[in-house]
């Protein structure tokens, strides 16, 4: 029989997204219930048994992001874009460990966060539970698939995952990997399921059509997806805006330190969220630090643009414009100033940051309990790397992104962020006078 066709031989009408996401949000919410019964056990086998499967099959998994990374390239993706897409077997172990990490952590959920008996002797606890179902879009990063899907599963959370196009097929394989794991350890699985269409009509359906399916939207990519995300969904929003990011050098910051640190946060990778993209440094120390970390820069391969102090110091310094200081480049380019010491710091991170991840260099225990109290980002660094900002680095074993809103969640969001709580009153027959 025509897979096109019924048993009558009538040509079958493809279903439509609206079909198909309706279906998916169905299925989710069944096994958000499922999930939030499973033992921590059992959620612990299903993550082992995909750390191995994503193991056993990393060559299927490099062989598809072959597909997506030609692709992208033909597309004109930049280089930024194209480290943050490309798997090799180093990323894909990566992404294995990062698994088992999750593994060994204590389980979130039915955590007792607080307690105390009522002069009426009625005890009541405040207990962590899962939010239920989660809603992840995100662009280009196919080890997103791996680290979401495992931490919506450590919290007990059903979630909806919806890829990029550039990585397709990588997120396609890693997801039957995970979808594996889940099998081996008897939990359903639609408790991770990935958007299987493109089309981006699915986006905005799960924005605006499934709010009686997803309890909170998390979106990971660039500004122009997380502001529609922000604009048209009917459901909360973990929100990650742009990482402007900032590394302060203070006139008392050793030299060799301030360049190894600076240098790491903006070259190891340009294109992650937690990237420097502005080098403020201190005039006091201008001097004597200045020139070496500009130098440094322009010489292993980063574009400096900067004031006219910054100028004077290299030629090949390019003159910055007023939209530099607020751009989130993704790339080898860094912007430079000069600034009145840790006070006009503070000023130009609330001026032109994004509330992300902000650094401090310098041997001064004031200066630096001054910056870290008065920057008012969701991560903020003394004598580090802002590269730092990473749910791995700080314990989580993954992370879904780095909320830089105030409610609910900021900074690395990993298991115990994507939990609510409620309340657990026993009684002994008490009633209200």
């Amino acid at each position: 029989m025509n897979q096109d066709t019924t048993a009558e031989g009538k040509v079958r009408t493809p279903p439509s997204v609206a079909d198909v996401m309706r279906t998916i949000g169905r299925d989710a919410r069944a096994a958000a219930l499922a999930l939030s019964l499973a033992s921590t056990d059992q959620k612990n086998h299903a993550l082992r048994a995909a750390a191995a499967s994503l193991r056993a099959r990393r060559h299927k998994i490099i062989a598809a992001n072959d597909r997506d990374m030609r692709e992208a390239a033909a597309k004109g993706l930049s280089p930024a874009l194209l480290d943050r897409l490309k798997l090799d077997e180093k990323r894909v172990e990566a992404m294995a460990r990062g698994l088992d990490d999750i593994a060994q952590l204590a389980d979130p959920i039915g955590t007792v966060l607080a307690e105390w008996t009522r002069p009426n002797g009625m005890k009541i606890q405040r207990v962590r539970v899962p939010l239920g179902v989660i809603g992840i879009i995100y662009e280009s990063r196919p080890n997103v698939t791996a680290d979401a899907g495992a931490l919506c599963l450590k919290s007990s959370n059903a979630v909806i995952l919806r890829g990029g196009t550039e990585s397709v097929h990588s997120s396609a394989a890693i997801h039957s990997c995970l979808d594996e794991g889940l099998t081996v350890a008897g939990l359903p699985g639609d408790c991770i399921q990935l958007v299987p269409t493109t089309d981006r009509a699915a986006v905005g359906y799960m924005l605006a059509d499934m709010v009686d399916d997803i309890d909170v939207i998390v979106p990971r990519g660039g500004k122009s997806l997380v502001a529609r995300v922000e604009a048209e969904a009917r459901v909360p929003v973990f929100a990650h805006l742009e990482g402007v990011n900032h590394v302060y050098v203070d006139h008392a910051a050793n030299l060799e330190m301030a360049k190894s640190i600076v240098l790491n946060a903006k070259m190891r990778r340009p294109g992650v969220c937690g990237a420097a993209e502005t080098l403020l440094v201190d005039r006091k120390g201008a001097s004597t630090n200045l020139k070496p970390l500009v130098t440094m820069l322009i010489n292993a391969g980063c574009e400096v643009r900067g004031d006219d102090a910054v100028q004077r110091t290299d030629p090949r310094v390019k003159p910055a414009s007023d939209e530099d200081w607020d751009t989130e480049y993704e790339d080898a380019i860094i912007t430079a100033k000069v600034v009145e010491g840790v006070d006009e710091a503070i000023a130009h991170i609330h001026n032109h940051g994004s509330h992300h991840t902000d650094a401090i260099v310098t041997e001064d225990a004031g200066a630096a309990r001054k910056f870290l109290n008065e920057v008012d980002s969701a991560i903020v660094l003394h004598n580090a790397s802002t590269q730092f900002a990473d749910g791995g680095e700080f314990g989580f074993g993954a992370e879904i992104g780095i909320a830089t809103g105030k409610f609910h969640a900021r900074g690395p969001v990993g298991a115990e962020q994507l939990t609510s709580f409620k309340y657990r009153v026993h009684g002994t027959g008490q009633t209200r006078p």
